[in-house]
This record gives C-alpha cells, sequence and structure tokens, in this order.
C-alpha cells in the first residue's frame, strides 16, 4: 500500500474580529461552539497585529466581522485576519459579513467616481478568502463582485413575521421609501398579504445625505404603514418618509431596516420621529444612546448559525429560505 490514509474528518473553527463581539458569541452559542481565541491589538501608530492561539491547519474556518464604525479599521482588521487564516494552512476561509461595507457605492453615478464595492470584494479575495456569507446587501449584484460563491441571507422572514404577529394586518400598508426598494417591499407583500405603497424622493446629487421627498403612490390613509428598508444611516430619508406618510393620513408607522448604521445625527432624529418603533436586527451594535423604548433589535445570529452549517456541511442554504 501507497500512500497515507486519514480519517476524513471536517473541523469547523469560528474567529471573530473586534468589531461586534456579542453577534459572533451569539453565533457560537447557536452552534455549539466556542469562538477561537484571537490575540489582536493595534500598535501605538495604529497598525493591527492579530494571532491565533490554536493551530487552524486543515480546517474550516468561518470569521465574523461586520463592518462597524470605524468601518476603515475593521475592514483592515479582517483582511489581516483572512491573510494570517491563509498563511496558517487553513482548509477553507469563509469570511461572515454581516454588514457589507461600502455597499451603496456599487456603481457609478457619475464620471472619476470609485466603484467601492467591488473594491472591497477584491480585497477579500485577494487576503485569500475563499467564500463569503452577508446578509441584505445594498444591491443584490454585489455578489457578482466576489470571484467565488456568495451567500446572500435575507433579515425579511425575522423582521416580516415580528411585524406580522403584532399589527392587524387587516389595516397594514407595505411602504417602499424609495423605486430601489420596491422590490424588496414587494416580497413584504407577498408574506404579510398587505397592499403596496411608495414613497418619491429625490437626493440633491451634491450634498450627501440631503432628500427631499415628494409624494406618496398608494392608499395610505388610515393606515399602519410599515417602511421597509435595508439601511438606516443618519436616518434623514427614512424620517422624511414617515413624516409625507403622516401627512398622507397614516394612523400610524414602524420603520423595519436590517443594518442600523445610525451614524451622525440619527440618534436626535429617531428620538424626535413621530414613528411609533424603528426596528432592526444586531448585524450592527446600536449605539448606547439610541437605547430607546420605541427601538426594537431582533437577533440573526440563529440564520447565520444556520447557514454556517449548511456551508460546513454541504447543505443548501437557499433552503433556509424556501422553507419559509
Amino acid at each position: 500500500m501507497t500512500g497515507i490514509k486519514t480519517t476524513g474528518e471536517k473541523k469547523l473553527m469560528l474567529f471573530s474580529g473586534r468589531a461586534h463581539p456579542e453577534l459572533a458569541e451569539e453565533v457560537a452559542h447557536q452552534l455549539g461552539v466556542g469562538l477561537v481565541p484571537t490575540k489582536a491589538f493595534d500598535f501605538a501608530n495604529g497598525e493591527i497585529y492579530v494571532r491565533y492561539q490554536e493551530s487552524a491547519r486543515g480546517a474550516d474556518c468561518f470569521l465574523i466581522q461586520s463592518h462597524t464604525a470605524p468601518i476603515n479599521k475593521w475592514i483592515m482588521e479582517q483582511l489581516i485576519m483572512i491573510d494570517a487564516l491563509k498563511r496558517a494552512s487553513a482548509r477553507s476561509i469563509t469570511v461572515v459579513v454581516p454588514f457589507y461595507g461600502y455597499a451603496r457605492q456599487d456603481k457609478k453615478h457619475r464620471g472619476r467616481e470609485p466603484i467601492s464595492a467591488r473594491l472591497i470584494a477584491d480585497l477579500m479575495k485577494t487576503a485569500g478568502a475563499d467564500r463569503v456569507v452577508t446578509v441584505d446587501l445594498h444591491t443584490d449584484q454585489i455578489m457578482g463582485f466576489f470571484d467565488g460563491p456568495v451567500d446572500h441571507l435575507f433579515a425579511l422572514p425575522v423582521l416580516a413575521d415580528y411585524v406580522g404577529a403584532k399589527v392587524d394586518r387587516d389595516k397594514l400598508t407595505v411602504v417602499s421609501p424609495d423605486a430601489g426598494r420596491v422590490r424588496v417591499a414587494d416580497r413584504w407583500c407577498d408574506r404579510l398579504g398587505a397592499p403596496l405603497a411608495i414613497v418619491h424622493k429625490r437626493r440633491d446629487k451634491d450634498v450627501a445625505n440631503q432628500v427631499t421627498v415628494h409624494e406618496v403612490v398608494g392608499d395610505v390613509k388610515d393606515r399602519v404603514c410599515v417602511l421597509v428598508d435595508d439601511m438606516i444611516d443618519t436616518g434623514g430619508t427614512i424620517c422624511a418618509a414617515a413624516d409625507a406618510l403622516f401627512a398622507n393620513g397614516a394612523s400610524d408607522v414602524i420603520v423595519t431596516a436590517t443594518h442600523g448604521v445610525l451614524s451622525g445625527p440619527a440618534a436626535d432624529r429617531l428620538k424626535n420621529s413621530k414613528v411609533s418603533e424603528f426596528i432592526f436586527t444586531n448585524t450592527l451594535p446600536t449605539p448606547s444612546e439610541l437605547e430607546l423604548d420605541k427601538i426594537t433589535v431582533l437577533s440573526m445570529a440563529p440564520t447565520i448559525a444556520r447557514a454556517i452549517r449548511e456551508v460546513f456541511e454541504d447543505g443548501s442554504v437557499t433552503s433556509l429560505f424556501e422553507e419559509q
């Protein structure tokens, strides 16, 4: 006999960066594994050092890092962690990115602009990532930027089921805050059996986060309106959309978004808004100053954990949503 036989057993190892350790710990709990002990710190000049305390040789490694603020630091840490796994002879490296940074820069609106979402994908691939698992990308075509498998998870089942159990569906109207979210809002309508309305808006191309709301398309008078979006950053767009709905006779407005970026003036805008409830998932940490009674945070850890298990066991990630 020539050669050497092995048991052929696969090994899953779960790693976490420092951006959002609470989510990583929750995912680890759902999987019934521990996070691999990792030594990570910043040098005085801001450079990042990473070293894993256990061998990753021959293991299927899953690295969780959400791109929260300060976003450039955590993206760089993630790239360094991927490189460390590659040089530690990991069998495979799956990057779990609950919130994908720079996703809004997915195309050129005007000349001489970058396509930064593609750049992030190229950086992860160059660092050594074999696969990406992410949640609710800003646009679906970003999946094509990464040269390898991308598992795109959806928060819709988690968010819609929460809203459906709380609100009288006969009085419910699903509202898209702009034309770009209509397809997602339509999926909400199918799941909740509710009609659709659209808020027409126009952005100032020269001023970031500046939005002018024009009109509401659809019947929202005396209805409970659920505004659905993928992310809320400064809160300007969504609060202006909510004001437009109230001006058109809506009895109540609930806002749902997968990613609560909540930067800059978001805290004051959410506090002062007439919206009765803001519902986010925990793909990003919620700032401590926004621990308000009208903010609800739902966990994506069970969904992410199931996706990791399906990838590890060569199963079907798509089946997680086909059965919903």
